[in-house]
Parts: structure tokens; sequence; C-alpha cells
């Protein structure tokens, strides 16, 4: 497609942003496609981006503007302090919570059914593009009491808004009432990066009332006014909102009991207020204190932008944002049968909107150990007591600050960056906004250090440390993690496959609204171009894994068809893997420096094959000749040194006491990884048993899904049981996928693999719906005996993946339908 075409079709959706400059020669791919960046950021820029919160908002700008909510009940002395919700938690009483609908370009809706509190809250966001700072964007906040509150229930919100850098930040007021605010309360601001802006907290319709009481202390402050206190704090304290929010309460308690006497307290919702001490700062508290029903906006207006936000353009951006959702929900992920129900069909958005919902933007240092000890390249028998010894002498340094735009597994437990997780978040992200999966996946390989390591864990700054425990902070740059960002470039690279051979479009076809989901998509031309922009740090991150993993082949005199490729994961300790991501699975006992472990040469394989297709779509035909070699030899040796044929499974392999190569076998996850990295053909020799082992109910197979450990497995749901039987969403994902890759092309095991891939995709998504209805949570993982979610809720990361399970074919109603499908 040339050039000036492409121009012409972007120029609407780069005009839209104001960033398009007319200078800019249309025939120049580079400036197009640092034009095309630049939009996506403006219509990327705000968002929820602090997803350790209930709601949190932020720009993808470091050290600048944020704002929060904070809210409780306030009844009763002793318990309001612990009913304050702020932070996401799991054991604050919530009947559910999340985005019920959520567009990371538009906007959605959070429902939070906060049990504790008796409270049902709702909240609005939605974000109108427009001028040179990425728009404005407002909330609808309204708080309805449950069913079994009292109508009359007093609660009350705290908005606070912060700035971490340089710039102005203050209350709009040329003279402060002591009482506080009659009316909406203006904030007004400035940033290098955000230019000028306003927030207004707006008092909210006539039908929200106040709770009265014939306390002296309500006629020095009267609770139908909104409250600001306004101070300046160190930026590193900022994110502490809570503490400071108390410790300005306190104050107030203090001063009331001196005054009152301890026997003479005003009610509880007066108690816990702020003083009204508006101005200048660079931290602002806005209290509203409520009886029963409530509602108020917060809107913030860019001072760029067309026209300032209002709470009547809120009230027509939130329902257009819910039916462009619905609409796109419809096109991209619809259910298909038996999941084609309204019930199905609100879960399946429920889902998807939790997990771009969990999108957040992270800024900080890290702690990472750069002193290379050579106890760490675990060369030696009892190489797990050295590196430990080796770790406990060594003093990790802070690195950074670094940047990092990612979802997480989940808001309240695991509120940050996970390598192995992000790859699994981003399947049902690639379909619905591809380009979005692909600014995540540039910001992850950003993170890459000079030798091509990426953290695998991310914990960014003392906010994300504060929920990590202290001994688990530190990163190892001989760590690894499976690369899974790599099936998502793949998926990338079919979409632009199906592009390329689908019958050109003419350009009044292209659907221009469809703005910046899909122009990598749309435009081959600019796909490719983003494509060889990463491709050095794939090819860097590709060699990190090659020579720090690599397994030994030759001093065990294994036979295999390659003396290179076998692969081992450093980190090793007696009982776990962290790096494999499998933490607990059996493994062999006691380790050796001489094993070789089939999950990874697996992940290799996929790894290769990714890249191989990039280099031919690049058209790098030397680099593609040298991974089609490395990729056939991993294929090779996958069989060679990990197929059993007693236990007719894979396994890994270590050295015995003879110093013997010998498999350890354990059945499950790390048995099937060939088959699941797609490195088995559906006419390969090993599939059968493979099929088989999935199939087996004494083995894998359960009503709920395929468990991680075979039930006749000596250690299964032994010790701490967390890979040794609890069924995984996205291990059972992979084999649902590889179960229809088989079931739609003619081969000996079409029949198998089809009744297989129809009766788990049912068992699997059934159950977690089941168990959604009930708890009101998508859960870490399901226990195989009752289908129970356990460990970790509100787990939205890969278990949203139950969203692609719902819109695969069925394939009894069509059973011919492509790859290009999932």
């Amino acid at each position: 497609m040339h050039l000036s075409k492409i121009s012409a079709f972007l120029t609407p959706a780069l005009n839209a942003a104001a960033v398009i400059s007319s200078q800019a020669p249309a025939d120049d791919l580079s400036v197009l496609s640092n034009e095309v960046a630049r939009a996506n950021n403006q219509s990327l820029l705000w968002g929820p981006y602090k997803p350790n919160l209930y709601f949190g908002v932020r720009p993808r700008i470091p050290n600048s503007m944020f704002a929060g909510l904070m809210w409780a009940k306030v009844d009763d002395y002793a318990t309001a302090q612990q009913n304050f919700r702020h932070t996401c938690e799991q054991n604050e009483g919530m009947a559910g919570y999340g985005w019920d609908e959520y567009d990371i370009r538009k906007g959605g809706r959070q429902t939070i059914h906060d049990a504790g509190n008796s409270l049902d809250l709702t909240i609005d966001f939605v974000k109108v593009p427009g001028g040179q700072h990425g728009g404005s964007w407002a909330a609808r906040v309204k708080g309805v009491p449950r069913d079994d509150a009292s109508l009359d229930q007093p609660t009350t919100v705290m908005f606070y808004t912060a700035l971490e850098g340089l710039g102005s930040l203050g209350v709009a007021t040329d003279s402060v009432d002591p009482h506080g605010f009659e009316g909406d309360v203006k904030l007004s601001g400035f940033t290098t990066d955000l230019g000028e802006f306003s927030i207004d907290v707006t008092s909210g319709p006539d039908s929200n009332e106040h709770p009265e009481h014939d306390h002296p202390t309500y006629e020095e402050k009267p609770l139908d006014r909104t409250l600001v206190s306004s101070m300046t704090l160190h930026p590193e304290q900022l994110w502490q909102t809570k503490v400071i929010m108390f410790t300005q309460m306190k104050k107030e308690v203090d001063e009331m009991v001196q005054k009152y006497g301890s026997e003479n307290p005003p009610p509880p919702y007066q108690i816990f207020t702020i003083k009204n001490e508006p101005g200048d700062g660079n931290m602002h508290l806005v209290q509203k204190v409520f009886k029963g029903a409530f509602e108020f906006d917060i809107l913030f207006s860019s001072g760029s932008a067309p026209q300032p936000m209002t709470s009547e353009i809120l009230t027509e951006q939130i329902s257009s944002a819910s039916l462009d959702f619905a609409d796109r929900f419809e096109k991209v992920h619809p259910p298909q049968s038996p999941f084609d129900t309204a019930e199905y069909s609100e879960f399946s958005k429920s889902m998807l909107s939790n997990l771009v919902g969990g999108i957040g933007y992270f800024h900080g240092s890290d702690i990472v150990d750069r002193s290379a000890a050579p106890e760490y390249d675990e060369e030696n028998e009892g190489f797990w007591e050295e590196a430990a010894e080796a770790r406990a002498r060594v003093q990790p340094v802070l690195e950074g600050p670094k940047d990092l735009f990612t979802s997480v597994p989940s808001r309240p437990f695991f509120p940050r960056g996970f390598l192995w997780d992000e790859g699994f978040h981003l399947i049902p992200v690639v379909d619905w906004d591809t380009d979005l999966a692909l600014e995540i996946v540039k910001s992850w390989l950003n993170l890459m250090d000079e030798d091509g390591w990426i953290a695998r864990e991310q914990i960014l700054g003392s906010e994300a440390r504060s929920k990590v425990p202290p001994e688990f902070t530190v990163q190892y740059p001989h760590y690894a993690n499976p690369p899974t960002l790599f099936i998502i470039l793949e998926a990338f690279i079919d979409k632009l496959d199906a592009k390329k051979n689908a019958s050109m479009q003419t350009y009044a076809d292209i659907k221009v609204t469809d703005g910046l989901r899909s122009i990598f998509v749309e435009q081959p031309e600019l796909g490719e171009a983003f494509i060889r922009s990463i491709y050095p740090l794939l090819k860097k991150h590709y060699s990190w894994y090659r020579s720090t993993q690599k397994g030994d082949i030759k001093s065990y005199d294994r036979e295999a068809y390659s003396t290179r490729e076998a692969y081992r994961w450093r980190g090793r300790s007696v009982q776990h893997i962290l790096t494999s991501g499998l933490d607990d699975y059996p493994r062999a006992q006691p380790p050796h420096p001489g094993e070789l472990h089939v999950d990874l040469i697996s992940w290799m394989g996929m790894m290769t094959r990714a890249l191989r297709r990039i280099a031919v779509t690049l058209g790098e035909t030397e680099d593609a000749e040298v991974f089609r070699t490395i990729e056939t030899a991993i294929e090779r040796n996958i069989d060679d040194l990990h197929w059993d044929d007693d236990a007719q499974t894979f396994c890994d392999a270590t050295i015995d006491e003879y110093e013997e190569s010998v498999h350890v076998c354990h059945k499950g996850y790390i048995s099937i990884f060939p088959f699941l990295t797609g490195m088995l053909g559906s006419d390969s020799p090993r599939l059968k048993a493979i099929l088989d082992l999935i199939g087996d109910p004494e083995e894998l197979w359960s009503d709920y899904g395929i468990r991680s450990l075979s039930k006749k497995d000596e250690f299964y749901g032994t010790a701490e049981n967390y890979w040794r039987s609890p069924i995984w969403v996205n291990i059972n994902y992979l084999v649902l996928k590889n179960l229809y890759d088989v079931a739609i092309v003619p081969g000996p095991h079409r029949e198998q693999a089809r009744d297989l891939y129809s009766n788990l995709r049912k068992n699997l998504v059934e159950n977690v719906f089941r168990e959604w209805k009930k708890t009101g949570f998508a859960w870490e993982q399901y226990n195989p005996e009752t289908g129970t979610g356990q460990r970790t809720q509100h787990f939205t990361g890969w278990t949203s993946m139950v969203v692609k399970m719902m819109s695969m074919p069925d394939l009894p109603a069509s059973e011919q339908k492509g790859h290009d499908e999932l």
C-alpha cells in the first residue's frame, strides 16, 4: 500500500489527537511511525493506572499528578478507622468489585460491592480527547446503601489529588470560609508535561443529603459543606495517602477531645473529618460526608482542550462509552455456543474489562544483585547451597528509575508486572486492541539491560515494594522466566499475514473510527516497521536465554541430534524453580547441574519459531535460516533428550549416582509442554500418548479442567500444593488452543482432539463462571476435586483468558474455522 494512502487513512485519527505535523513528508515511513506513536501516547495518556487502588488515576508520565478515592461507613467509633477503603485488599469484606465495562481508550464503569461498609459504589470513568496534553477525563461517583443498611447510613468520601514532581497545584479560591465549601471545589495546576489543568469536584445533585446533629462541633464544621485540606509533603510520602488522611484526622480528634472532653464526643461521622485548610501544596484532600445515597462528579479539564469538562459532557460520554464497548465486544469477543447467552456475555465483558482495567503505569527504582557471583552459574553439585550463601553476602543495589506499562495478575495481591504472566494477559488484549498490546510489549522490552536480561518481577518504587516481603524484592540477572511475550509477537505475525493474504480493502471500507486499535495491522507497512524497531532487542533477549540457561549435553555423553540445544533453569532450590513459573512442581531430587528441563527447551522452541517467522516477515533471510536450523535441532532434541518410552511421556533429565543421564518423570503440565508450545505436529508419533494423558481421569483430566500433576504421582496434592494438583487457567488455555489446532486439520488424532477440546472448553468455562457467580471473584487457581476457586481472589490476570475460550469456535457447529480465529 502506498505511503501517501496510509497517510490519508491516518490523518483523521491523528488530527483528532492534534499531533500530526503539516510538514511531515507523506512518503517517510519513519516519520509516519513517529506520528502514530505520538497519537497512541495521547490516546493512552490517562487512565486508572494505579491498579493497586480501588480507584486511582494517573498519566503515563513519571513524577506527575495523580488522584484517588477513599471512603468509609462512619456510624461507629470503634470500626470506622478499619472501614476506610483505599488500596485493594483481599480481606475487607468485599462481595466483589471491578470493572463491568472498560475500554482503555474511552473509559467504563466499575462497581464495588462493599459489604463491610454496607455500600454499593459505582464509579463511571470517561476520557475525552482534545488538545495537546492527552485530553480531559472525568469520574462520576455514586453510592447506595446495601439492602442490609439503614437508608440514612452516614458515609464519608475522600477524593485526593497530589503532584509528585515540579509544577503547581492548588485550590482556586479568592477567600477561605473556615466552615468549608458550599458548592463545587475547583483546583488548578500546571506541569510542563500536562500544561495547565483544573479539577472540579462538584457538590452533586440536590438529592444528596448530609447528616446533622446538635453537638456544638456541627456549628464549627457543618457537614453539608465540602472540606479541603492542602499540604506540602516530601514526594516519597505522597502515595501513603491513607496515613496522611489519618494524621490529619487525629489532629482534629485531639482538638475535639481537648475542647469537649472524652465524655462528650461528637458523632463518629463528625469526628472522622479533616480541617478545612485549602490552599497551595502538593497534596489536597477533599472530603464529603453524606447521609444515605449520594452522587458527585470529579472533572479534570486539560487547559489545551477545546472546552472544559462538564457534568453534562460526562453524562453523554458515560452513555457513549457503554454503547461503544458493547458494540466492539460483540465484534471482537462474542461468546460462542454454548456460551452465547446473556449471563455468559456479562461474565465475559467483566473478565475482559478487569483484565484491561488492571493495566497500570509504574515508575521507580528496583533492587538488583549485580555481583555476578561465580556461584550463580550453578555448575557444582550442591550449587543451590552455594548460591544461597552468595545471595546472603551480596549487597544488592537500587537501579533506575524505570518505567513499565503493563497489566497485573491481581489488583489486591500482585499489583505489579510479572514477565511470564504478561504474555498470557495479552492474548485476549491483542485481539481487542492490537496497538495497545504492542505498546505493552514494547514497554517490557525497554526494560532490557545491555546483556538482554529482563527481570521476571517488576517491583518499581517504594509503593510497589510495600506489597512485597523484603526477601523477594531482589532481582537476579541470571534468572529467566518463560518468554511468553513471544506468543503475542507470533499472534501479531499471524494478523499481518492474514491481512496481506486478504483481498485488498478499498479505503472507503477502512473504519477510521476504529482509531488506533489496529493501525499496525490495517497498515502492514507500519506493523513491519514496528517489528523492525524491536527486532534487535528480541535477538539480544533470545541470545541471553541461550547463553545463560544452556544445559549440558557433552559432559554426560548424552545422545542427541544436536550437541547444543539443551536447557536448564537457573535459580533452582531443592523444592522450587520459581524462575520456571511452576514453582513447586516436582523435579529431580536432589538437584543436579546436569539437569535438563523439558518445559524450558519447549519454550525455547516456541521462541525460536517466533523469531524465525519475524525474520521472514522482515526479509532477514540469513537470520531466518539460522533460526530454522535451531528450531529443527530443538524439535529433534526434545525427542532425543526428553521422551521416555516406558512412561510414554516427556520428562526432565538428570544425572544419577552412576553419572548416567536418566529421566525424571512426573506426569503433569511438564510432560505436555512440547504440545503446549506447538512443538508437536498433528502427525507426531508422540501425540497419541499426550492426548491420552490429557484425557485420562486417573491422570490429568478432571470435571473442572486439566490438573497440574497426575493423580497417580506420589507428590500429588502434597506440601505447598501450588503446582501439584490445582487447575491453572493459563496452561489450560494452551491445552485448549493446541487441541483445536489438531482438531481442525486432517490427521489420525483429529476426532480425539476434537472431543477433548469440546469437553475441556465446556468444563473450564462453566466452572470459572460458577465460582465467579458464587463468590464475586475470579481466582488464581481451581481445586481439581471440587472446582472451588482458591488462593488469590480477584485474579483477573490470566484467569481472564476464559474470555478467549468463550469466543473460540464450538467445533461441532463450525469445525472448518481457521487458526486466525484464535
